[in-house]
């Protein structure tokens, strides 16, 4: 075998044209090449090229975004278990499937225990506001807290107690938009793209600003000032979407009209509160939920509770919904809402409020 001999791709049919450039150390031997083999090709001028510890690029020329990315997760997932599993491949009887190595896992398996997060996990969920896969230096990779793995070249290990859920793009494992934020926000001091990219979070529709604030409390970096500016925009912005929705869901879905924004109080008493919407001929009630992680939730539950059990013991009707809820299940919300006006002939007349704007 000399070093132009190419690799024979029988082994290798269960992989994707890019996994079958993008070969572990252990791949390689898998298929009788030797280390010295291995280095031979990867000498300057060679046919192939070390991209990271182990990881091998199987052609000249700079690396794509998408090589990259697999050869960090090759990297990342790698494990003396997995290696010693990759074995040569079993020929194939006549008509039977093409053949595989065995023990070999499927492309989301062989990254079970690493997924892309940070900035380039934002790049994948297409952020305009995150940088291009090629513009950046460093790609950020999720693994189990436990994991002996170092950094290395293009490559910054990130260490979770708890593994999310990763998304699959394009085959590759990605992690959800709130904990690749939370990642991506750890490693920036620009307030302006911290900013930038929360908004982009919520204003395109990713994720609810509670999932964001929530990451960002475990990550502790609400100790950060430029991030707590960047989060209060980003509440801001949430609650005028939420409310947006909200105008949307009693149009859309032909509701009457309630009176928007107020205070209810008793003749000559103390406030009972404000309201996002509230149907006085119906003494119905509506309030959007947007507690975050960060406030002390069981005081404001109680407040939400307190204020909930006074209005129905006035005879008021209230109804509770989330910015998710509004978000994912639109018509559903309309139809509570509904069910609670259409009730509201039922019930024994309420007590007079007064309605003032809040």
């Amino acid at each position: 075998m000399n070093h132009d001999t190419p690799l024979s791709p029988r082994p290798l049919r269960h992989l994707s044209d890019v996994q079958q450039r993008v070969l572990t150390a252990a791949q390689l031997r898998s298929q009788g090449m030797s280390t010295a083999d291995i280095n031979a090709r990867c000498r300057p001028g060679g046919p192939w090229q070390q991209l990271l510890p182990g990881v091998f690029l199987l052609r000249p020329g700079p690396a794509t975004g998408e090589e990259r990315l697999h050869a960090v997760l090759t990297y990342a997932a790698r494990s003396p278990v997995t290696e010693q599993t990759e074995q040569p491949v079993v020929p194939a009887q006549p008509g039977a499937r093409e053949p595989h190595a065995p023990g070999t896992p499927s492309a989301p398996q062989r990254y079970a225990d690493a997924m892309i997060t940070g900035l380039a996990a934002l790049a994948l969920h297409r952020f305009s506001s995150a940088p291009p896969l090629l513009s950046l230096d460093r790609i950020d990779v999720l693994v189990p807290r436990l994991r002996r793995l170092r950094s290395a070249s293009c490559v910054r290990i990130v260490r979770a107690p708890g593994m999310p859920k990763p998304m699959q793009i394009a085959g590759i494992p990605v992690a959800p938009v709130p904990r690749a934020l939370a990642d991506a926000v750890a490693g920036l001091t620009d307030a302006g793209a911290v900013r930038r990219l929360l908004t982009e979070a919520v204003r395109g529709g990713h994720c609810e600003p509670a999932a964001v604030v929530r990451e960002l409390t475990q990550a502790r970096l609400l100790s950060r000032p430029h991030v707590v500016d960047a989060v209060d925009s980003l509440l801001a912005e949430g609650r005028a979407i939420a409310e947006d929705r909200l105008y949307r869901m009693v149009t859309e879905h032909g509701l009457p009209d309630p009176v928007w924004n107020v205070e209810l109080r008793l003749p000559g008493g103390p406030p009972l509160g404000g309201l996002d919407a509230y149907w006085p001929d119906h003494a119905v009630a509506l309030e959007l939920d947007t507690r975050t992680p960060r406030q002390d939730d069981d005081a404001m539950w109680s407040e939400y509770a307190r204020k909930r059990e006074h209005l129905e013991r006035l005879g008021i009707t209230v109804v509770h919904v989330t910015p998710k809820k509004l978000r994912d299940s639109m018509e559903q919300q309309a139809t509570v809402v509904r069910t609670a006006l259409m009730a509201s002939g039922d019930r024994e007349p309420a007590a007079y409020v007064v309605v003032v704007p809040r």
